[in-house]
């Protein structure tokens, strides 16, 4: 936790404290659901991990508050920065619930008076919001592709790196091929208002985009050299042919859910934090605006952000859907 702190440069005594007293508490929490509630571990590590990423958003809002000094609106705010985030809202009620657990902990060891978090609402799973696919959907869909067909292989790894790099369907349709660096493991996109950032790209990714770059080179017609998805005719796909493609794979997979292009950001994003991936780094790869007034923090170390996505993003984690030399 304090490796983080300096990792954001927040180095005043004040955040320190502050931390360190949410550090001891969720200690205490750890050992209030293994010995009195007797929660599986699991379990103990999700509700540990809801906790935490309240600190995170308290350090990107420049909040240096205890847990005793947080207030219900700074809960509030939390719950609608996740909601920013793209996240889904079986995603927001997990993590709400494990924030609830946490200061009705803090009530029943008589650590605060009030509990601030008595008043937030879990979200309604049936209110309109972003789809999220499960990990396995996004498999599903993405193992849908004919591999046999040119345009299949094109869209199998159009997919994988929307999937794993949480692009806009713009930054998708606009990548070139000068924004690869698959040498180190990222791409640069370039996202709204021209702005730039370098997002790491997991290994599976990788490997569907060379099997294409490879046969991209035999196009006959190619009018725009350096955008890397191409259409039959050689120019850059179109948002709408994007859309049609996610919809008749989706269809084609047995998926319900009313998926677009979008879905698949959301999908990252929540996928990320679900496994326990860090909010500023999640916010760094999507390109989001700071949460605060004046940029303070300085960037995350890249090959953090590498870490976290070989780590915490379910296409490179737990040996899945390694790449097949024989496809």
């Amino acid at each position: 936790m304090h490796n983080a702190i300096c990792l954001l440069g927040l180095h005043t005594e004040k955040s320190y404290l502050a931390i360190m007293d949410f550090r001891s508490t969720i200690k205490g929490f750890e050992a209030y659901m293994k010995l009195e509630r007797s929660f599986s571990e699991h379990s103990v590590k999700g509700y540990t991990s809801d906790v935490r990423k309240l600190v995170d958003f308290l350090r990107l809002s420049e909040l240096e508050l205890s847990p005793r000094q947080i207030k219900t609106q700074h809960l509030k705010d939390f719950v609608f920065y996740l909601n920013e985030l793209g996240l889904g809202a079986a995603t927001q009620a997990r993590i709400i619930s494990g924030i609830k657990a946490y200061y009705k902990y803090l009530v029943i060891e008589n650590l605060i008076e009030a509990d601030p978090s008595e008043l937030i609402e879990s979200p309604k799973l049936n209110r309109k919001i972003p789809a999220v696919m499960t990990v396995e959907e996004v498999n599903d869909f993405l193992g849908g592709f004919d591999m046999s067909t040119v345009h299949g292989r094109r869209n199998r790894a159009m997919f994988e790196v929307m999937y794993a790099c949480g692009l806009r369907v713009s930054e998708l349709i606009g990548l070139k091929i000068t924004d690869l660096f698959l040498d180190i493991g990222f791409i640069r996109v370039i996202g709204k208002n021209d702005k730039q950032r370098l997002v790491p790209i997991g290994t599976s990714a990788i490997h569907q985009l060379k099997l294409y770059l490879d046969e991209r080179r035999s196009y006959s017609k190619i009018k725009e050299d350096n955008i890397v998805f191409l259409n039959k005719r050689g120019n850059r796909l179109s948002r709408i042919m994007v859309f049609h493609i996610v919809k008749e794979i989706a269809a084609e997979v047995g998926i319900e859910k009313n998926v677009s292009p979008h879905t698949f950001r959301h999908s990252f994003a929540t996928h990320l934090v679900e496994g326990g991936a860090d909010l500023k780094a999640v916010q760094d790869m999507l390109g989001h605006e700071s949460i605060t007034t004046t940029e303070i923090y300085t960037h995350l170390d890249r090959e953090y952000l590498k870490d976290v996505i070989q780590t915490y993003h379910p296409r490179n984690s737990f040996g899945k859907d390694k790449p097949d030399d024989k496809e």
